[in-house]
């Protein structure tokens, strides 16, 4: 095949100082740089890597709208690589979201707001933010098409499920995973390992988990970012500490990784949709206890 068939993706691991927008701006310009020089066509940051994780009530005073300066700057500095970096989006009607930007040649090119908003074990996000309603995978050259789910996201196995079909070819995963977030019992990196590597077998796809390092207060926040190939083995995997993690992907791998376990080619979209109405339709019923 071509060599238009590969994309250098990178991953920029980073330590977020919480609500200082212009300290993380810096070091995304200067990720930026420093993946630019080491040929990398896109580029993925953690989950809000423009202000840090535990923002509480400061969430309004950090929004960002989407012509804002900062997301211009990033649009500009990105050049021809496409990045994917994490801010709070205010959206009209003064709606907050935990939202990730994809900025390419000077231009915002697609936005996603994160769907599943946790309110379990020590997360709170569901009383910060709206929920976004919406999935749309996005092009990044003619052979890779990126979907893109926010870390609780992908604890929904049927929005990465959608985004497949939607035709992604790719699976960002920015997210931001402390340890105990769900509970003492709860490992996330061995969640996060056993997660990443299943979705990539299952559909034949590569994935790209950006994690952050540091801590915030007494949550600490232990990297592990890492590039999955389509047959679920890691390509590339960071520690804990700051760090540009890269690897080369070929769309060879994604064909291969499909015609071997045609996941979705199965998937059988009638039956789901079949499925889905009788399932709605049982929910509009009164709960008696009884089902048809």
């Amino acid at each position: 095949m071509s060599t238009d068939t590969r994309l250098k993706v990178g991953i920029a691991q980073i330590d977020c100082k919480l609500g200082d927008l212009a300290h993380n701006l810096q070091v995304h310009l200067q990720l930026i740089a420093e993946a630019g020089s080491a040929g990398v066509e896109l580029l993925l940051f953690p989950e809000l890597s423009l202000t840090g994780y535990g923002l509480g009530n400061a969430v309004p005073e950090l929004a960002l709208t989407r012509k804002s300066v900062t997301i211009q700057t990033l649009a500009q500095a990105a050049k021809g690589m496409t990045v994917v970096f994490g801010f709070v989006e205010e959206a009209p009607a003064a709606q907050f979201y935990n939202a990730a930007a994809m900025v390419k040649n000077g231009q915002l090119v697609h936005l996603h707001r994160k769907v599943n908003l946790p309110t379990y074990g020590r997360l709170e996000e569901g009383k910060l933010f709206a929920a976004g309603h919406q999935l749309d995978p996005f092009n990044v050259s003619s052979h890779w098409t990126a979907g893109l789910l926010t870390c609780a996201d992908l604890w929904n196995p049927a929005l990465v499920h959608l985004s497949m079909l939607q035709g992604a070819t790719l699976l960002l995963a920015p997210i931001n995973s402390a340890i105990g977030a769900v509970s003492d019992e709860f490992s996330n990196p061995k969640g996060w390992d056993l997660v990443t590597r299943f979705y990539a077998m299952m559909y034949g796809v590569p994935v790209l988990m950006a994690n952050r390092v540091g801590a915030e207060g007494a949550a600490r926040f232990w990297g592990g970012s890492r590039i999955v190939d389509p047959f679920g083995e890691i390509l590339a995997q960071s520690d804990d500490k700051p760090c540009l993690l890269t690897a080369e992907l070929n769309y060879s791998g994604v064909r291969n990784a499909r015609f071997q376990l045609p996941t979705l080619r199965d998937s059988n979209l009638p039956l789901v949709r079949r499925e889905m109405g009788r399932l709605m339709a049982r929910r509009d019923l009164p709960d008696t206890g009884e089902r048809p």
